[in-house]
């Protein structure tokens, strides 16, 4: 099996309700999917989800970076040799995560059919099913509170609610989901860089005498603030989680070498794929840190391929896995199945992707 062609589609999905952090707000996911097609017919599906503000990708950076820079490298490259291929994929330049996550999703895609085997397995086995929390848009404490109380009928135990732009109404805010929702749901923070480190220990420290009773919080300082997030995880009993500070594996090793965190968000948009992805996860397991999978606004395909990597192995132990629950419509087959907060991996071989309806195909 060689591949023969990579080609582009446009996915644009418009969000259930607008989706608001503490860094911009999103009404429509605006997604470049890619298919890659072997000499014997078999396709690969991968997906990029650009979040410019966090990985500063377009969908016109992630186009142009695989037409003009990745598949010139790649045709006629056979996807059964995953290190030449995953290491061509990753030297072929600096950043560009989101195309280099796409393509690598896509070629591990038609590795596993050509095994005829789930990439979970193959890539470890661990498990398959899982469960996922559901993500609350930051708004008014009223709307947050109506939108946890949603997610708790359908079943969800794991609320992420979404802060950082006022430390005094996000003070009410978890307050007031925390009350409404009662002390069995398990509740944790996204702050997305929106405190200073000072704010940040003096809110979470005002919600743990408050008795809120939080998981984790993720990201509370700026990215690039290493010694600000561990001056909070130093000053806090909560744990901490990095995200925006955690693209690489040489990212985690400084973050476990200065004792920045508790905890690791990984995510493939953001590591560049499977092979970043699993070298960063294991620099965690061996250092004793716990990993979450998290996503962007990721249709099915993505959020396929962020499941079979969180089933394959056991130190990653939480998901933030809801963004297709968060569209107001998918046109992706196959992939996952949803129950709620339960995700159950597909049997069949690669990603389980049958096909995707109504994609424009990039010229």
């Amino acid at each position: 099996m060689k591949i023969k062609d990579i080609e582009l589609f446009q996915l644009e999905i418009p969000m259930e309700r607008p989706f608001s952090t503490s860094l911009h707000t999103v009404k429509e996911a605006k997604n470049t999917v890619v298919r890659i097609v072997s000499d014997d017919d078999w396709v690969g599906w991968g997906e990029g989800s650009p979040t410019e503000v966090i990985t500063g990708d377009s969908n016109a950076s992630i186009r142009g970076y695989i037409e003009n820079c990745l598949k010139p490298i790649l045709l006629g490259e056979e996807p059964g040799n995953l290190e030449k291929i995953t290491s061509l994929i990753q030297d072929s330049g600096a950043g560009n995560t989101n195309a280099k996550a796409a393509v690598e999703m896509a070629v591990y895609d038609l590795f596993g059919q050509q095994l005829g085997v789930p990439v979970y397995q193959f890539l470890g086995g661990y498990q398959n099913k899982l469960q996922t929390d559901m993500t609350v848009s930051v708004a008014g404490a009223d709307e947050m509170e109506k939108d946890a109380r949603r997610a708790v009928k359908a079943g969800f135990r794991t609320l992420k609610l979404k802060v950082g732009n006022d430390l005094l109404e996000d003070l009410e805010r978890v307050e007031t989901v925390r009350f409404s929702v009662g002390s069995e749901i398990n509740i944790r923070l996204d702050a997305n860089q929106g405190w200073q480190p000072k704010e940040a220990v003096k809110i979470i420290r005002e919600m743990e005498e408050l008795g809120l009773d939080l998981e984790l919080v993720e990201q509370p300082v700026p990215a690039e603030d290493f010694a600000g997030l561990k001056y909070v995880k130093n000053n806090v009993l909560t744990p901490i989680m990095a995200d925006e500070s955690l693209f690489s594996p040489r990212d985690a090793i400084r973050l476990i070498k200065e004792d920045c965190c508790d905890l690791f968000n990984i995510k493939l948009m953001k590591s560049g794929g499977f092979s970043r992805a699993l070298m960063i996860n294991s620099v965690a397991e061996a250092a004793g840190i716990e990993c979450m999978l998290g996503c962007m606004l990721e249709s099915k395909i993505a959020i396929t391929a962020a499941a079979q990597l969180a089933g394959a192995r056991r130190n990653i132990t939480r998901l933030d896995l809801d963004a297709p629950l968060l569209l107001a419509e998918d046109p992706i087959q196959g992939g996952i199945s949803y129950q709620g907060p339960r995700i159950e991996l597909p049997p069949a071989p690669g990603l389980g992707i049958s096909g995707a309806d109504n994609l424009e195909k990039i010229k």
